[in-house]
């Protein structure tokens, strides 16, 4: 019996280790959602606990108040685990990744004078939240106007979703690459390297993008309207000739 004591005595030590360092990682987490080592940390605590109750059970035929069931280390972690095992190895797929998404938008500008009072009212906006009293300088080049539009909104190309604005066609590239973007390897002024393909680079396709891909469509829609009115006057004008031959 004393060694079954003892083995109680070391289960329970488990436990305790386990919750420490259950803690320790939720600290670590800082709140982060789905955290690898929390859940690391949470699948260790489980089975130590159900360990200790199964134990006690046995020895003493007590519980405890945890109703727990055992967690496979490695079908957690394949089931809910981020890629990293139970015990904090490395990740289960070792062939990581990156995914390099590159577009291209062309915008035709049918008023720049309409453009460059959008970009001055958008800097405006912007100053008027960051430097109340420093008045803001006009946009004085189409190029300016719409890099100013881009910072005032998200940066991506919705924010040049504005009437100033004519898109044009546009493209999506996808590629993989070995390693991801390092903006200091550029120079501010290079317009051309962040957005070429290396030589290890693989394109896996390219999204052709048409502004204007729809209006066969709505003619073809048109053209069907026409038809159907022109037969709806065809009917009625037999139904006026019918009223006047009855004498109605």
């Amino acid at each position: 019996m004393t060694e079954r004591h003892a083995e109680l005595d070391a289960a329970l030590d488990r436990v305790i280790t386990a919750a420490r360092d259950h803690l320790a990682a939720v600290k670590a987490a800082e709140g982060r959602v789905d955290d690898d080592g929390v859940w690391s940390a949470y699948v260790a605590l489980n089975n130590a606990t159900y360990e200790y109750d199964e134990l006690l059970l046995d020895v003493f035929g007590e519980v405890t108040p945890w109703d727990v069931e055992a967690i496979d280390p490695d079908e957690a972690d394949q089931r809910f685990g981020a890629g990293l095992g139970v015990d904090g190895g490395e990740p289960a797929d070792p062939y990581a990744h990156v995914v390099s998404v590159r577009q291209r938008r062309d915008y035709r500008v049918p008023s720049v004078a309409a453009l460059l009072r959008a970009a001055e009212a958008a800097r405006r906006g912007v100053r008027a939240e960051r430097d109340a009293g420093e008045p803001a300088e006009p946009v004085e080049s189409v190029g300016a106007a719409v890099l100013e539009l881009l910072q005032a909104g998200d940066g991506s190309l919705g924010a040049l979703d504005v009437p100033e604005l004519e898109p044009l066609d546009g493209v999506v590239a996808v590629a993989e690459v070995p390693e991801p973007l390092e903006l200091a390897e550029f120079r501010e002024d290079d317009g051309i390297g962040p957005f070429q393909l290396g030589g290890s680079d693989r394109l896996v396709g390219r999204l052709d993008e048409h502004a204007y891909a729809d209006l066969d469509l709505d003619d073809d829609d048109d053209e069907d309207e026409d038809d159907l009115d022109d037969e709806f006057e065809d009917i009625f004008d037999e139904e006026d000739d019918d009223d006047r031959r009855a004498g109605r």
